[in-house]
């Protein structure tokens, strides 16, 4: 649906840039057309751009540094290069994860993906059953 909206204004916009352009050709009969419509297609983009890119970006990180900032002592977290552990300790840019018994790794608070224990809650089911076998 998104799509077929995202077409019929392209397909409109160029509609009213060729009807303009092929109106330069032909002499001028009737008065001149406001400077604010021809900027028009711009404003339609834009607004398309705001509302698709801009503002879900936003969004994105308003809720990764309130995650960020909710972070304590004792949260099991995960980096966004994949390790997984529980915060020994916090400084303002600095995180100390402890990801094995007595072995701590230090690393930028910004490196900082999430809770882990979202991603435990979302293992399927499948992946679930297939570590049980494994196991046994």
């Amino acid at each position: 649906m998104l799509e077929r909206f995202i077409s019929s204004v392209f397909g409109w916009l160029s509609d009213l840039t060729m009807s303009s352009a092929y109106a330069e050709g032909t002499p001028a009969a009737g008065p001149a057309q406001n400077p604010l419509f021809s900027f028009l297609p711009f404003i339609v983009v834009f607004f398309i751009f705001y509302f698709l890119m801009i503002r879900p970006q936003k969004k994105r990180l308003q809720e990764e540094q309130s995650m960020l900032n909710a972070l304590a002592k004792g949260d099991e977290v995960f980096t966004k290069s994949g390790l997984l552990g529980t915060i020994a300790g916090m400084t303002e840019k600095i995180v100390t994860l402890e990801v094995d018994a007595g072995v701590k790794l230090k690393v930028l608070r910004g490196h900082i993906a999430g809770k882990s224990a979202k991603v435990l809650e979302e293992e399927t089911p499948a992946a679930k059953k297939e570590a049980d076998k494994k196991a046994k």
